[in-house]
Formats: structure tokens, sequence, C-alpha cells
């Protein structure tokens, strides 16, 4: 493939890179390590006040009154506030804006908001707590989304005119009917998806400061700076100039913190009230029940295939469990349709998705949003399918693949398509030929494949402005500064600007230095989701990188009379191809511009083009490029506890160009990881009373080191001719086939199909002794 990408340049050095396709460090990496990394709550200022939330005891319930007078009376409170201090609604999505900072009339979900108090201490807002007299009278709780679906009264948001349906999208695209009719072989099933919480390291936090001038600066632990801009504005009715929003290192996030949350709102509120400084930090438990985790699904599939493998249709019904606000699940519903339709290619697809609000704590995006429910029962089902018409696991994908340069059922363009090269990786590595079927009862290998976003062309609110923006500061020093409003996470994605910058203007990425996510410092960018990050930002650098390096390039070229293409920026320095003994270091040539030009400067931007099928919700989904992954995992079941363990895990992934292999690797790994964990151990559950069963790290089980399989990187580079050097994501879409593999090695080890999450002892006992009549009958 050329070097020539998006922006319709062809670099003059082609493809021979020196900073990409390098393992380097991250930029914050040793001061993460070394600990001189901050993060919200490193952050103190002088006369800061702690605040701290009142939470509903009741799952749904009104609110008769609330009385703060005592609470307001005690010594060293500052402030208090309720829902009637914050009455604006708010949500990310501007078409379903049904959350309170703090709730106003009803309550929805045990450890709802009502109110907040901002004191000396945390001991002394606790205390304020616990003097606040609220009434309630307690609804009856949905907490069945089947009930929820079927029974609108009492309506847990009364306004909507939809009961508790929250989003209903019903596409079909070719006649399912006909074409299951005409099938030879046609597999149905019912699948469940559990609930799952992020449980990211860091819990939520933030520092809001008034100042005396009336500007309000909060410091946030969000992936999603401008939204929290935008909505602080909203609901505090102050002018969006007057707010800047930073967010400091994060530790950790997968999705948990891309929506505006109510600590950010009321810690801007009580220092706008108090004056002071308020920082208000979450604990672990609070953040259990802020959740905004993997939704529950409850999937039905019907799919039909020819008698070779070929797919002929696919019908899905799906009743997704929302919690109780509506947070991405707009998104979220078209999302469980609308990203099923590759890496195969399906000649007709229906999908009816049905979200719903219960009175639990709110469902939104994880790693892999939308998707990775509906990729499990499909990739289950596409096995049993195999075993059917008679081939193993990967060659019904193989029979299947719908190429690249194509468009998928639903109207989504493929460019790049990497799978089949990720099959044939996962097939080596593993021994796949050899042991599939053939190793001894208990150990089993299963496979499954996907394909994810890399960005979406649908910004959270629609406008015509870039989605993304790159500023460049040149110093004479030969330092360049490059302001990014994108949100690193952890994922590196700072670092793939530097590397990007410095490999346009042929530096040391160490001379790069990155600013990012600070709305007053930063162009606008719309946030670390989607996988948006690498592909929008690393464009946006790019494009301001090249429109330095002409103004620099053809500076130097006026100063040596030559023409601009025998001037080239490597290795920091810049020099003419046609006289190796005329060289300038990259300082003096940044000098020699400056002078010749004007302070130096540029600016960069990416926007998606137009994407997407010409049907309503068809650019929901439709994504610049997409990336592509395949697994074989190896599993082990003991029938005697029905305990499985994973052993290996080979996770082939298509990321375009690995712009840094050492980030790539290890986002493949830690998606591979969570989506293990998710299959074999984690579950948000909530009782029938509406209480988490364990809100805690404790009780929350998440994979530790021992329980962690040997993973297996392999990486496959398509080269996507729109992506910067041909990079697209890696950070969501190695996580989806993780859970369907291991069912479907489940199968391979002991023959029950697991259809339903998480897969616990209990539920493997449960399957083998429903087996085992059947198989004793049949003398096997």
């Amino acid at each position: 493939m050329s070097a020539r990408d998006v922006h319709g340049v062809e670099p003059p050095w082609g493809d021979a890179f020196s900073v990409i396709g390098k393992p380097h460090r991250k930029v914050d990496g040793l001061a993460k390590a070394t600990g001189q990394a901050l993060y919200a709550d490193d952050l103190t200022l002088p006369g800061m006040l702690h605040a701290k939330t009142l939470r509903s005891p009741h799952a749904h319930a009104r609110i008769v009154s609330v009385d703060t007078s005592r609470a307001e009376a005690l010594e060293g409170v500052h402030g208090v506030i309720t829902g009637a201090d914050l009455p604006t609604p708010y949500g990310v999505i501007p078409w379903t804006p049904d959350e309170h900072a703090l709730a106003v009339d009803r309550v929805r979900f045990v450890g709802d908001e009502v109110a907040a108090v901002a004191a000396v201490d945390e001991d002394t807002a606790l205390a304020a707590l616990e003097l606040i007299d609220v009434t309630y009278e307690p609804l009856h709780a949905f907490l069945d989304p089947h009930e929820a679906a079927e029974r609108g009264e009492p309506a847990i948001h009364p306004a909507r005119k939809k009961g508790n349906v929250s989003k209903h999208v019903e596409l079909e695209f070719g006649d399912v009917e006909a074409a299951l009719a005409d099938a030879d072989v046609v597999v149905e099933g019912d699948y469940f998806f559990h609930g799952t919480t992020h449980a990211p390291i860091e819990p939520h936090c933030a520092l809001a400061r008034y100042s005396a001038d009336g500007l309000l600066t909060v410091w946030s632990s969000t992936q999603i700076t401008h939204y929290v801009h935008r909505t602080l504005s909203a609901v505090l009715g102050l002018p969006a100039p007057r707010i800047r929003v930073v967010q400091p290192c994060l530790g950790g996030a997968f999705g948990g913190k891309s929506d505006p949350f109510s600590f950010e709102l009321c810690a801007a509120k009580l220092a706008m009230l108090t004056g002071r400084p308020v920082k208000m930090l979450w604990t672990r438990e609070e953040v259990f029940y802020a959740h905004r985790g993997r939704h529950p699904m409850h999937m039905h599939y019907r799919t039909g295939a020819d008698a070779s493998g070929r797919l002929r249709g696919v019908d899905a019904r799906i009743l997704i469990d929302g919690g109780a606000y509506s947070s991405f699940g707009l998104v979220t519903t078209y999302y469980s349709g609308q990203l099923l339709t590759g890496p195969y290619d399906f000649p007709s697809y229906r999908f009816d998705s049905t979200r719903v609000f219960t009175n639990k704590p709110p469902c939104g995006p994880k790693r892999g949003h939308g998707s990775v429910q509906p990729r499990f029962a499909f990739e289950v089902q596409l096995d049993e399918l195999a075993e059917r018409v008679g081939l193993d696991g990967i060659e019904i994908r193989r029979v299947n693949f719908q190429g690249s340069d194509t468009a998928t059922v639903n109207g989504q363009r493929i460019t790049s398509n990497g799978f089949a090269e990720c099959l044939d990786a996962v097939e080596r590595a593993s021994g796949w030929k050899d042991r599939h079927g053939k190793l001894p009862l208990g150990r089993g290998l299963g496979v499954a494949g996907s394909m994810y976003i890399t960005g979406t062309n649908y910004p959270v609110y629609p406008n015509e402005m870039p989605q993304a923006g790159i500023q460049l500061k040149v110093d004479r020093s030969g330092l360049v500064t490059c302001f990014t409003g994108g949100n690193d996470i952890g994922q590196g994605s700072n670092s793939v600007v530097a590397y990007l910058v410095a490999e346009e203007l042929g530096m040391d990425h160490r001379d790069v230095r990155v600013v990012a996510a600070d709305t007053d410092l930063c162009p606008v960018d719309l946030g670390a989701y989607s996988s948006r990050v690498t592909f929008m930002v690393g464009n946006a650098a790019i494009d301001a990188a090249r429109k330095l390096r002409g103004a620099i390039v053809g500076a130097v070229a006026g100063e040596w009379a030559v023409p601009a293409e025998r001037v080239r920026m490597v290795g920091g320095a810049v020099l003419d191809l046609g006289d190796p003994e005329r060289a300038l270091t990259t300082a003096e040539a940044f000098q020699l511009a400056e002078a010749r030009l004007d302070t130096l400067g540029s600016t960069g931007s990416y926007n998606t083009p137009p994407l997407g099928g010409d049907y309503r919700g068809g650019s929901i989904g439709a994504s610049p490029a997409y990336s592509f992954t395949a697994h074989v995992v190896e599993a082990e079941v003991d029938v005697e506890t029905g305990r499985i363990t994973v052993s290996d895990a080979w996770i082939a992934h298509d990321c375009g160009r690995a712009l840094n292999p050492m980030l790539v690797a290890g986002q493949m790994e830690g998606s591979a990881y969570m989506g293990m964990a998710e299959a074999l151990l984690e579950h948000h559950e909530v009782n029938r009373f509406g209480l988490h069963a364990g809100p805690s790290l404790l009780d929350y089980r998440i994979p530790t080191s021992v329980d962690t399989p040997e993973l297996h990187a392999l990486i496959v580079e398509s080269l996507d001719p729109e992506g910067p050097y041909g990079a697209k994501e890696a950070g969501e879409g190695p996580l989806h086939p993780a859970i369907p593999a291991i069912s479907n090695a489940v199968f391979d080890a002991v023959g029950i199909r697991l259809r339903h999450l998480p897969f616990t002892p209990a539920k493997v006992l449960a399957a083998l002794a429903e087996r085992a009549p059947s198989a004793a009958g049949s003398g096997s």
C-alpha cells in the first residue's frame, strides 16, 4: 500500500519510518511509575472543602420532603444543596436529558443522589448527611426488565410517553423470513449476558474552584472533558467561556467515566455557593452504584445457512436492561444490532432491540460498548451452525468472510479487513488443526471472531465542526508542543500524538510535548469513546504537522535556494538531499523559519466523511474504519467441580498499522483479559431489594495474576487507507471474541453449550447433568 492517506499527501520517505512502528515508552510512563503523576484526588487547594453525597435507600420512591436545616447548623458545614438547587435536567445524549445532579421529585435506584454537603473535612460532611431528613413515599420497583417492558405503571420516568421503554429499534435488511425458510439448516436459541461494571483502580473524583472573577474551574477524572464542559454550562446556567474543565491523569475508565456525573455538578455548585474550592471523591461503593457498566441483555437468535455453511439470514430479538437512566442507551440500542454485520457476509438480517428502564443502577458504555453481548450470542450460535453442517469453527468463519472494500448488509462501508489473516494467525499459533477436537476429555479449543468501530461519524450532538483538533506550538529551542483535547485514559493516546508529530517533523519524540484535555488551552475533542482517539486525533495531528513541515521546509528551501523537494526533516536535522554537506539542526531550522515567516505554529483537524445507510439510525455504528479480531482459547473443565480454567488465549487483531506495537499488544491483552473476566468471574448483581450484591473489590470478583491465562498477542496489519499511517483501533475490538471463544472451547472440552453468563461452576455442573441422560441414551 502507498503511504498516501486521507490527507491526500504521500510522505517523501514512503513507508520508511523512524518513530512509527517502534516500541517506545509512553510519554507519561515514568511519571506514573515513579508516583510523580497527579490524579484528581492528589490535587489540593488552599481552603478546600470536602463534599459528600446523601443517597437513596429506596429503589423507587417519591420524595415528599427534604429538610436540611440540622445539617446546615452543624459546625464545620459550609454548604448544603438539594435537587431544588440544580433543577435543570441533563444527559450525555441531548435527546434524553432525564438525569438531575440531585433528585428533584423521585429517586429511581438504591444509591440515587438526593443531597450534597460541603464541610471542612470528610467526617464532618458525613456527619451532616446523617442530619438531613428525607421523607419518601415508596413506589413499586421494577427489577426485572421483562416486567418493566410489559407493565408501564408506575412509570419510572412519568414524562415519557412509552411507559418504561427507553428505546425501541427494529430494522430489517432483506427478507429474513424467506431466507430462513430456504435455509438448509436453522439454529435457534436464547442467550443471556449478565451485567458487569468497569472496576477502574481510580474512583470518580472532582475538584472545583470558583474564582473571584467568576471563572469556574473543574478538575475531573473524566474521559469526556468537552461534554462535561457543556453540561456544567447547561445545568449551572454559566456561560461556557466562564468554565474550564481539566482532566488530570486518569487511573482507568473503560467507558465508566464517559458520562457527565453528579459529583462534578455538585462540587461545582458547592464551590459557587461557598466561595471555596470543593473536592468530591466517591467511595468504591459509590462507584459501583453510579455504574454505567455493561447492559444485561436477553437475546433470542435464529440463524440459517445452506449446506455449505454460507449464512442465509440472521434474526435477533433483544431485551436490554438499561437501569434507571438513559445515559448512552439510545446508542446502545442501535449498537446491539448495527455492529454485528461483520466480519461475515449477511445476505439478510433483522434485529428488534428494546431497552427498558429498571430501578437499578444506570447502565452505559463499557469497553466494546453495545456489541459485546450480541457478539457472544451470535458467535456461539455460529459454532452450533458449524457443527450442524460439518465444518469446524475456523472454516465456517472463512466461508462467510465478507472481504475488504465492500459494504455490509446494513450499509456500513468496509475499507481494510484483515480478518482472514487473523484466522490464519490464531490457527497456526494455537495448533488448531492438530488439536481441535482431539484433546483429552475436559480440555478444548474454541474460536470466535468480531468487528468493531474505529471512531464514529456520529457526534453526540450533531454539528458540522471537526471531531478532533490539534494545535502545534514551535519553540526556538527545538521543542514542539502539541495541544489536543483528546482524553488519555491510560491507553496512550497522548503518546500517539507525540509519535505522529515527531515522525512528520523528523524529530526525536522526546522533543515533542503534549498538553491535553484542558478546555482553556486545547482545541475541542469529543472524548475517549468508541475507539475514536488514535484514528481521529491521529489524523488531526498529521494534518497539523504536515502544514508545519511545509512551512519549515519552504523557509529552509528559500534560504538555500533549492527546490522544497530537496529538503528533508529527519533524525533531528534538516538536510539538503542534493548536498550532503549542507544541514541544519531542527532548532536552527525552526529559528530560520521563524525569522522568515513569523511566530511558528499550525492547526489540524479531522472529521469523518458522510457514512452510513440511508435510513433512520443508519449513521449510528457507521465508522470510517473497522477493526477485526479472532481468538482461539484453550480451556479446561473440571467435570467434578464445574470450574473452567483458561490456560492460553491467542489474540489476533487487525489494527491497521501498529503505531507502537508494544502499546497495541498491551491493549489486545488487556481487552482479552477483561472479556475473560466477564465470562468467568464478574457480575454486577442487584438483588430483589435493589441492593448491589457486593459493591467492593473484595466481593466483585476480577481475575488476579493467578487467574490470568497466557495471553498471546498476534498483531495483524491491514493498513487502512484513511487511518493515520494506516492505523485503526486496538483498545476495544479485541475484547469481543474472548467470551464466545470460551463457550466454544467448553463445548469442545465436554460437549455442553453455555449460553447464559457468567459461566459459573454451578451452571457447568447443571449443563453436564442435563446432558448426561441423553449421552447415556446415545451410547456415548
